[in-house]
């Protein structure tokens, strides 16, 4: 039986892990790769605050999501197939590390994100920005 995820040691592993399959994704990893380039060092400690504020309810991130999503947009147009795969990739990972109810919440609240963020972006594009 895989143990939920718990602390931080374990959304460093979940972060971690999830984006080594992000990089060499043929369908996003030129995303990632193309803004974050060789230097995850700033991206990835962004990463462990948000999903620890998000899973374990912990303080420490303070970015704006859809705002650096709608910037991200505008450098490399993001599509449908972008937003899935982001999801599949998540959902694989968490299922391979974890389960219990906060692995759960993990891949809940990745879908209701992913949706929010895509609806979001869109808005951007007519010049109805709402952030």
């Amino acid at each position: 039986m895989k143990k939920d995820i718990a602390d931080h040691n374990d959304i460093g592993l979940l972060v971690n892990s999830f984006y080594d399959k992000v990089r060499v994704d043929a369908v996003i990893g030129y995303i990632f790769n193309d803004i974050i380039g060789d230097d995850w060092s700033h991206h990835l400690p962004i990463m462990y605050q948000f999903w620890g504020s998000v899973l374990l309810n912990t303080p420490g991130y303070s970015g704006n999501v859809i705002k650096k999503h709608i910037d991200i947009d505008k450098q490399i147009p993001l599509q449908k197939e972008h937003y899935d795969r982001w999801v599949a990739l998540w959902t694989e990972t968490v299922d391979n590390l974890f389960e219990g109810e906060n692995a759960a919440q993990a891949k809940n609240r990745a879908n209701l994100m992913i949706h929010l963020i895509s609806m979001k972006v869109e808005m951007a594009r007519l010049g109805k920005t709402i952030i």
